[in-house]
């Protein structure tokens, strides 16, 4: 497959999923600029331009996308991948205070809105675009106690299917993946997650192997292709087999 000429801007590109999904899209031929709130400590990916922005502030995804266009073109393909996620401690819902919530909902359900509604109307005057956003096998299965995090990725879900029916006639696929516990650098650094968590994590799949974030390249590779232009509102379900779905 090849991405040639084609402008993918990833967010949460620093770490995990999105760089892996930036180095893949890019080693497909895509001009990759990868999107985050803070480069430090991050390793360059050849074919990855860094690009430094609060994807839940509106005038910053603004400018940052005005760069992008100014200097590359249009976006063709938006991934939607920032979360917070391994940051968060499972915490029983009564306790989880009102500025957490919201604080979850602006990174997790706010930022693809902004992001999405940055970038598409260049993708409806060409009739192409591709839309991916990355939610969560949880929102099947639930994960007591991160109900911020599930609500969230479950809002992802709703809102993938719900754009997908207003952007179709405009030649513009949308569609999510659904991760399973993807074991990140940040999810090894939050003593949260303990190897019997993670146990318990491999225990409910089918296929008993620890997932890692190049585990969902192959997702995003086939939503991004020609292959996939009659594919829109769906959510690929990529965690060894816990939610079948």
């Amino acid at each position: 497959m090849s991405l040639d000429g084609r402008i993918a801007m990833v967010t949460g590109a620093a770490t995990g999923i999105g760089a892996a999904l930036s180095e893949a899209l890019s080693a497909n031929g895509a001009r990759v600029i990868g999107v985050d709130i803070t480069w430090d400590g991050a390793e360059k990916t050849a074919g990855v331009e860094q690009a430094q922005c609060d994807v839940a502030d509106a005038a910053s995804v603004r400018t940052c996308v005005a760069d992008i266009e100014a200097r590359h073109g249009p976006v063709d393909i938006l991934v939607n991948n920032a979360a917070l996620a391994s940051e968060l401690a499972p915490t029983p819902f009564e306790q989880i205070s009102p500025e957490e919530w919201m604080r979850v909902m602006a990174v997790n359900t706010l930022a693809p809105f902004l992001c999405s509604q940055a970038v598409v109307p260049r993708m409806r005057e060409r009739k192409w675009g591709r839309v991916i956003n990355l939610t969560s096998a949880t929102i099947f299965i639930g994960m007591p106690p991160m109900l911020h995090y599930v609500a969230s990725k479950g809002a992802i879900a709703i809102m993938t299917r719900g754009l997908a029916r207003e952007l179709g006639r405009d030649g513009i696929t949308v569609n999510a993946i659904a991760p399973g516990l993807t074991i990140t650098k940040g999810i090894q650094s939050n003593e949260a997650y303990s190897d019997e968590l993670i146990a318990q994590a491999l225990a409910a799949q089918s296929i008993p192997i620890r997932e890692q974030p190049e585990d969902l390249v192959g997702a995003c590779l086939y939503l991004v292709s020609d292959g996939a232009k009659m594919m829109t509102g769906q959510i690929l379900t990529v965690d060894g087999g816990t939610a079948f779905h």
